[in-house]
């Protein structure tokens, strides 16, 4: 069962996503989603405005770095903590 976290970041990415397809986990990837470089900015402003962080990467490394939903989750999760420290 997902967190607290992941299940809002999930409920956010759900706004960009493709209509259709399988229920959305940590698992899934985000091209299943249709979610390309376009989007995927778009959900990174999203959850940086919602969490009061600043995710630093451009288009190119967030691609190389996130290839799933679990990748947006833990990258937010890591975030909030160093803003918290």
């Amino acid at each position: 069962m997902a967190d607290e976290l992941a299940e809002d970041i999930i409920t956010r990415i759900k706004k960009y996503a493709e209509a259709g397809g399988d229920e959305i986990t940590t698992k899934t990837d985000l091209t299943a989603l249709g979610i390309h470089s376009l989007e995927l900015t778009e959900i990174i402003f999203d959850l940086e405005e919602a969490y009061g962080i600043e995710i630093e990467m451009n288009t190119v490394d967030a691609w190389s770095n996130l290839k799933n939903v679990g990748d947006i989750v833990e990258a937010v999760r890591e975030l909030i903590a160093k803003k918290e420290a």
